[in-house]
Parts: C-alpha cells; sequence; structure tokens
C-alpha cells in the first residue's frame, strides 16, 4: 500500500485565504490592500478579485484619500473604487450559487447585498477590523437574515514564514 504525505500539506480554507492574500497585492491601494476568491463546493476557483478602480479607469485618475481626508465622496476612493468581494463576484466564470467566499476582510454591507444576491452562502475571512462600524454592522445583519454563515479564519503560524 502506499503511503501518502498528509503532514504540512495545506487545507483548503489555508489555501484560498492565502490565495486572496496574493490577489489582494494587486490593488494600488494605498491604504488598505482586499482580496477576495470565489470557490464552489467541489472547491474549484470560480473568481477572484481585489478592491481597485473599474476597469478601464486609470488609478491615477481619481482620488485615493479615505473619508475622513475629505467629507465629499467624489473627493475621496469611496466614490470609486470596486470592493475586492465585488470584483471576485463580477469575475466569476460562473453563477456562484451555494459557494463560498474566502476574503481578506470581513465584508462591508454593499458587498454583503452583493453576495447574498449571487448566491454565495458562506464567508471564510481574515480580519474583522471594521467590526464595530456602521456598515458591518449593518452586513452581520444581512448575512444573519439571509443565512450566509460566516467564519475567521486564522492563517497557521508555522506557514507564515
Amino acid at each position: 500500500m502506499t503511503s501518502y504525505r498528509t503532514e504540512g500539506v495545506l487545507s483548503w480554507d489555508e489555501c484560498f485565504l492565502r490565495i486572496a492574500l496574493i490577489i489582494a497585492q494587486r490593488s494600488k491601494d494605498p491604504q488598505t490592500q482586499g482580496g477576495a476568491v470565489v470557490v464552489d463546493t467541489k472547491n474549484i476557483v470560480l473568481g477572484m478579485g481585489y478592491n481597485g478602480f473599474p476597469r478601464g479607469i486609470d488609478s491615477d485618475k481619481l482620488p485615493w484619500k479615505r473619508s475622513g481626508d475629505s467629507p465629499l465622496i467624489s473627493e475621496t476612493k469611496h466614490g470609486y473604487v470596486v470592493h475586492a468581494e465585488a470584483n471576485a463576484i463580477y469575475n466569476c466564470n460562473i453563477k456562484p450559487e451555494g459557494a463560498k467566499m474566502y476574503c481578506t476582510l470581513y465584508p462591508c454591507n454593499e458587498c454583503a447585498k452583493t453576495i447574498i444576491q449571487s448566491g454565495i452562502k458562506e464567508i471564510i475571512y481574515l480580519s474583522d477590523k471594521y467590526h464595530d462600524r456602521d456598515a458591518w454592522l449593518a452586513s452581520r445583519k444581512l448575512f444573519e437574515l439571509a443565512g450566509v454563515k460566516t467564519r475567521q479564519y486564522n492563517l497557521k503560524e508555522e506557514n507564515n514564514a
């Protein structure tokens, strides 16, 4: 009988969250690089995305300032950026009905609506740094009411070299 290597093999959660971290590095946002990966029930990648301006828009033509830098949304990135979660759904090669999404950040309320409408049933995320902000409180309520499971995952320390 053949013995197969099992020690040190990444779990699917670990694998897809590492992919989300890699795709996040494509973001030109100077403050926050977000990444997301959508996978089906057989762990096949359906789509990936990172936060940035819509396709075809030069990243130097719009502001990267945060909302605290100006009261006007038209003068900040928040009026223009497409979040990683939405981009991952837009980039799916098929409808992600029943799929899972792996995210570097817990999704905001706008992304939660898009996630729910797309049929994604589970969110696995790394960071919840905006936990107490209003948009993320709304997101939690939306996920709960829609029956979308969410769980935080901590990457293994020994693999964080």
